[in-house]
């Protein structure tokens, strides 16, 4: 069995359009503004360097679900977690819990913005710079 899980593969061809940002923004969180996506583009620093992913890479043991306290964040098969909105409790628990430090809270909301792995980002980059890889269960 596999799973899909997100990957930023080749960002030289990243032009920083944010159009991964705006589509998850829109479609997941029915907000305009790219600071509501799951995902964020953003420069290694200054004006000449380049653009870098910000995404969740779908830890198998995903510790962001480990840290839930209310099964808000549950573990997805293959890696990753589904995130059960209603359940989530606004503790920020999961954010803390990130190894990788890019799960993000959104403060107007109350809640963190995960990434659930569904590719819609993907769908809308322009220059195939995010994919979706099967990973064996």
């Amino acid at each position: 069995m596999t799973a899909k899980i997100l990957q930023a593969k080749d960002m030289a061809k990243c032009i920083g359009c944010y159009s991964c940002m705006m589509a998850c923004a829109r479609t997941t969180r029915r907000s305009l503004s790219p600071t509501k996506a799951a995902l964020q583009i953003r420069t290694a620093g200054g004006l000449q360097s380049k653009l870098i992913a910000d995404i969740c890479r779908g830890c198998i043991d995903a510790p962001c679900a480990e840290a839930c306290r209310c099964g808000a964040l549950l573990p997805r098969e293959g890696g990753g977690v589904r995130f059960i909105t209603h359940k989530c409790l606004g503790c920020g628990d999961c954010v803390e819990a990130c190894i990788i430090g890019v799960l993000e809270f959104d403060y107007d909301n109350q809640k963190p913005l995960v990434c659930v792995q569904c590719g819609t980002c993907v769908r809308f980059c322009p220059h195939q710079v995010l994919t979706m890889e099967e990973r064996l269960v």
